[in-house]
């Protein structure tokens, strides 16, 4: 006869209620830690960066919308 390991061990002594509410404690709490990392949006899910070549490090030419005039209020006057 195999003997009942674990959460389907059935013994009520002190020493194996201690030890089967510390493995729940530690499972809940180990849960809770991976659930509270993946609401942030941290850890397991987010893929490193790749690395970067020499030539996209470089800064990126300045755009022509950039160095346009800004748009004008909305009384249609141009900003001082």
């Amino acid at each position: 006869m195999v003997r009942p390991v674990g959460k389907h061990d059935s013994r009520n002594s002190m020493k194996m209620k201690r030890r089967k509410s510390q493995v729940k404690k530690k499972a809940r709490l180990k849960r809770q830690k991976v659930e509270r990392k993946a609401a942030s949006g941290h850890g397991v899910a987010k893929k490193a960066a790749p690395k970067k070549s020499a030539k996209a490090a470089a800064p990126p030419p300045p755009s022509v919308a950039a160095e346009a005039s800004p748009p004008p209020t909305p009384s249609g006057s141009a900003p001082e």
